[in-house]
C-alpha cells in the first residue's frame, strides 16, 4: 500500500511542544539544610537529558554544584546536531540551557570525552554523585545483505552531515539518483525526506552547513519514499497537528487507494519533486548496481498485521517486490552506546540498567534521556524524564545514600586532564566560538555558519 504527496512540505517533523515549567516536580528546596556541605554533581552529556537534570538539581538544591562534561567543544547535543535547520524554533530551548550554563555553581566542561580522556570511575571518586545522560550516539543496524554497500547510510549519520557534527563530516552521500529510500517512518526520517525534497533556496538563511548545502544544490534526487513494515495507524512519527490521528489516517488510506481524478492526476504528473508512504513492507537486502559499485534497489517484503494492540506486530505474506533507487538511507532507531566498563550496560535494549535513573548495583550513578529509557519521544519527554532523575538523586541525598563529607570535584578532574594533556572548553569559550559563527553567517544573511572542525574551534580559542 503507498501514499504519495505530491510537493516538498515546510512543516516539522519534530513536534515542537512548549516545555513544562520546573515546578511541575515536587520542590525539595525546604529540605536542606544551609549547614549541610556542597553537593559536588556531575553530568556526563550537555544535550537536552544533560541540561535539564542540571537545571533540576540546580532549582531544587540552593547549594549543589553541577559540572557538565561534553565530549564535543560545543554543547547543546541533539539540539544543535539533531534537529533540523528549517525549523530554528525548536532550538530556542537553547536559551534555558544557557541561563542553567550561567549559573555560578555549573561549570560546562567540552572536549572532554569520558570514558577515554577520563574514567567514570574516576569521576564517582570525586564528586558525590554521577548522572550519565550521553544520549545515543549510534545508530540500529538493518542487519540485511547489501546494507554496506555505497549508497547505503543511515538517517542519523545524514542529520549529522548536514547539521554539523564532526564526526559525520566525511560523509560524501551521492545524490546524482532521481530515487531515494528511506527505511524508517519515524521523526528523523520525514525530516530527512523534508531535506532532500526542499527548494535549496528555502535552506539558504538556516544554519545548515555550507558543505551539505553545496550538496544539495547539485542533488537529482526527485521522488523519496518512506518505508515502514506496518500500517498507517502504527507510524511512528509524531503527529503535531490538532487534527484527530484517525482523520489523518483515513486521509493516508484514501490517497493510498483512490484513483486520482482527471485534475489530481495531472497535477501529480507535472510535480517536480514527489515523496510517499510505503506500508506494509520489510527490507530484506539492498539490491546492488550492475557493476556493484552502488545500490540499485531494495528488495521488500510485504507483511501483514498479527495480533492487536501491543501485541501487534508486522508477519511477511510471501509476496515481494523490488523498489528501484540509487540511495537508502536506513532510519530505523538510534542506539546508546557503552561508556566505561565499570557501567553496567544492556546491549539487547541500548541502554543502561537502571531503576528510576539509579543505575542498578552502582550506588551513586544516575542516567537520565535516551540513554536511561532508549531513544524514543520529544525533547519535552526528555525534560520530564531528567527532572526525575534529578528528583531521585534529590531523595538519595537527603536519606543520606551518598557519600557525604567534601568530595574534590572538578578541581581533581582538571588535574588528571591536564597530566593527560586534554584542554577542555568552558562556556564563555563557547561563547566566543558561537559568536564567530555568527559573524561568518553575517556575510550570507544565515543565522549562523557552523564549525564543523574541532580542531579549527580549538586553534580559534587558542589551545
Amino acid at each position: 500500500m503507498a501514499s504519495r504527496c505530491w510537493r516538498w512540505w515546510g512543516r516539522s517533523a519534530l513536534p515542537r511542544t512548549r516545555p513544562l515549567s520546573a515546578g511541575s516536580t515536587p520542590s525539595f528546596r525546604h529540605q536542606f539544610s544551609t549547614q549541610e556541605k556542597t553537593p559536588q554533581i556531575c553530568v556526563v552529556g550537555s544535550g537536552p537529558a544533560g541540561f535539564y537534570t542540571a537545571q533540576h538539581l540546580l532549582k531544587q538544591h540552593p547549594q549543589a554544584h553541577v559540572d557538565i562534561y561534553e565530549k564535543q567543544p560545543v554543547p547543546f547535543g541533539l539540539v544543535r546536531f539533531g534537529v533540523a535547520p528549517d525549523h530554528p524554533e525548536v532550538k530556542n530551548v537553547i536559551n534555558t540551557f544557557t541561563q542553567t550554563a550561567h549559573s555560578g555553581r555549573c561549570a560546562f566542561w567540552g572536549n572532554v570525552e569520558v570514558g577515554r580522556d577520563v574514567t567514570v570511575p574516576e569521576l564517582r571518586e570525586a564528586y558525590h554523585a554521577v548522572v550519565l545522560s550521553y544520549g545515543a550516539e549510534d545508530h540500529r543496524a538493518l542487519e540485511i545483505p547489501g546494507e554496506e554497500l555505497p549508497g547505503v547510510c543511515s538517517a542519523r549519520a545524514f542529520v549529522g552531515w548536514y547539521n554539523g557534527l564532526p564526526e559525520n563530516q566525511e560523509l560524501k552521500p551521492d545524490l546524482s539518483c532521481d530515487t531515494a529510500v528511506i527505511l524508517g517512518q519515524g521523526n528523523v526520517a520525514l525530516d530527512v525526506a523534508r531535506i532532500l525534497l526542499t527548494p535549496p533556496e528555502h535552506l539558504e538563511k538556516t544554519d545548515i552547513t555550507k558543505a551539505a548545502l553545496g550538496v544539495l544544490r547539485q542533488s537529482r534526487v526527485k521522488t523519496v519514499w518512506l518505508v515502514g513494515r506496518r500500517g498507517p495507524l502504527q507510524v511512528a512519527f509524531t503527529i503535531k497537528v490538532p487534527r484527530p490521528r484517525k482523520r489523518l489516517t483515513e486521509l493516508l488510506l484514501r490517497t493510498a487507494v483512490e484513483k486520482p481524478g482527471p485534475e489530481e492526476a495531472a497535477r501529480r504528473a507535472s510535480a517536480s519533486r514527489a515523496w510517499g508512504l510505503r506500508f506494509f513492507r520489510s527490507p530484506q537486502q539492498v539490491l546492488p548496481s550492475p557493476d556493484g559499485r552502488g545500490a540499485a534497489g531494495v528488495r521488500l517484503a510485504v507483511t501483514r498485521l498479527e495480533g492487536v494492540g501491543e501485541t501487534t506486530r508486522a508477519v511477511p505474506t510471501g509476496a515481494m517486490e523490488d523498489l528501484p533507487c540509487g540511495l537508502v538511507l536506513s532510519s530505523v532507531g538510534y542506539k546508546s552506546r557503552p561508556i566505561d566498563p565499570s557501567v553496567p550496560f544492556d546491549s539487547k535494549l541500548g541502554v543502561i540498567p537502571n531503576v528510576e535513573g539509579r543505575v542498578t548495583d552502582v550506588p551513586g550513578l544516575y542516567c537520565s534521556g535516551w540513554v536511561k529509557r532508549g531513544p524514543t519521544g520529544v525533547i519535552a519527554t526528555t525534560m520530564t524524564d531528567s527532572f526525575l532523575t534529578g528528583q531521585t538523586l534529590l531523595q538519595d541525598l537527603k536519606a543520606g545514600l551518598l557519600p557525604s563529607g567534601p568530595r574534590p570535584g572538578s578541581s581533581a578532574i582538571q588535574a588528571l586532564l591536564s597530566s593527560r594533556g586534554v584542554q577542555p572548553v568552558s562556556f564563555s569559550d563557547w561563547e566566543k566560538l558561537d559568536a564567530e559563527e555568527v559573524a561568518r553567517g553575517q556575510g550570507t544573511g544565515k543565522p549562523r555558519e557552523k564549525l564543523v572542525d574541532p580542531q579549527e574551534m580549538l586553534r580559534l580559542l587558542g589551545h
